[in-house]
């Protein structure tokens, strides 16, 4: 395998920490050639420092002779004191800067100088802390402020859930959990994999695996959608419960309920089941390699599949029977066959009055009586009523 790069870099959000001194961190998850994803954690100075380093390595592209030629993005100072402000209004600049940087010509983006900031190190995994002082407060950038990175609208906290029972990584991006466990939640994927950070641990979770602390149903889970949304199959799978579907690549089917474990209720013809969300892509969307890269990984378990679950909410959460999703699937189907039933018999009915109505006789039009000869000779010009004498 050739050298190590850096394929992207994502702004996280930030740490507010309390030891040695109170200070700020910045998240950033980096994206590998090796398609592993690390969180590292940096100060701004730190950015800042490399920064000042990489103009140095690369004069021309910095605009230290030509300023036209500058390729490399401009980033800002640190100030004085950095407080929580200033470090939160920075996020938009700093998102903008790593994209800009990852983009840069190879020589630049793809340089040691650039690996070896990124790379993890002993404090990414094991950060300093001290429980005698407040945990570190996180703040995560709004999904929306991801896209676009100059409008940031301000940060928002992780939220935790609690691991309702064991769990065993099976590679090294993952994290091992035990029931009980309490874990803040970085980033969440529709795919049923959940980023999350446990103390010094972070790796990616089933979400099947994890429940709310303020209630047993998900808030964020949409409701069933009978209309269906289309979507094509991008990698084949063999349905192992019953419940299940084993569809090929290149299957057009309708996706009738997205759940947060990743599988999701789907419709093929009539016929009902789950299917993993990872293998399935919106029917128009383009295939992109990092699609690509995540349906390499294994579906997540599902939630009926978890033995010794132990939930200490007193309700269970809600659930929906295979069977209905297939009878309210069927009747959605049957209802719009009857619409459009009913819609193509009214067609015809007014077709039909207007071909009978086009077959009758037209109505001849009625001629006027003749004008008599005392009429014409008060109403008329001199020249008509010459005429008749």
């Amino acid at each position: 395998m050739g050298d190590a790069f850096i394929r992207h870099i994502e702004l996280l959000g930030y740490e507010k920490r309390f030891f040695p001194s109170q200070h700020y961190v910045y998240m950033f998850l980096v994206k590998w050639n090796d398609l592993s994803e690390k969180v590292v954690y940096r100060r701004f100075t730190e950015i800042y420092e490399f920064h000042k380093a990489l103009k140095e390595m690369f004069p021309i592209e910095s605009g230290d002779i030509n300023i036209e030629n500058r390729i490399i993005p401009h980033l800002p100072a640190p100030k004085w004191f950095d407080g929580q402000r200033s470090t939160e209004n920075r996020q938009g600049t700093l998102a903008e800067y790593c994209y800009t940087l990852v983009n840069l010509p190879h020589k630049i983006s793809r340089c040691l100088h650039v690996v070896n900031f990124f790379k993890v190190r002993h404090d990414d995994m094991n950060p300093v802390t001290d429980s005698q002082i407040k945990k570190p407060e996180v703040f995560l950038l709004p999904k929306d402020s991801k896209k676009n990175p100059t409008d940031i609208t301000g940060p928002i906290v992780l939220q935790t859930y609690r691991a309702i029972a064991d769990y065993e990584k099976s590679s090294t991006s993952e994290m091992a959990l035990k029931a009980g466990d309490m874990v803040d939640v970085v980033e969440k994927s529709e795919n049923g994999w959940w980023f999350c950070q446990l103390k010094n641990k972070r790796g990616w979770v089933p979400a099947a695996y994890l429940e709310p602390l303020d209630g047993p149903d998900e808030s964020e889970e949409q409701e069933p959608n009978y209309a269906g949304e289309a979507y094509v199959v991008q990698k084949s799978y063999s349905a192992v419960e019953e419940d299940e579907l084993t569809l090929k690549e290149g299957d057009t089917v309708e996706v009738i309920h997205k759940l947060l474990d990743g599988w999701w209720v789907i419709r093929k013809d009539e016929t009902t089941g789950y299917y993993p969300s990872m293998y399935l892509q919106k029917a128009g969307q383009e295939n992109t390699s990092v699609k690509s890269e995540l349906r390499n990984r294994g579906a997540p378990p599902r939630r009926s599949t978890i033995r010794n679950a132990r939930s200490i909410h007193k309700q269970g959460r809600k659930q929906i029977s295979q069977e209905t999703y297939r009878r309210n699937s069927k009747k959605y189907i049957q209802n719009q066959r009857k619409i459009r039933g009913n819609s193509q018999n009214k067609a015809n009915v007014i077709i039909e009055k207007n071909e009978s109505e086009d077959n009758k006789p037209k109505a001849q039009p009625a001629v006027p009586p003749r004008p008599s000869k005392d009429l014409i000779l008060n109403r008329c010009t001199e020249s008509t009523w010459r005429k008749i004498l």
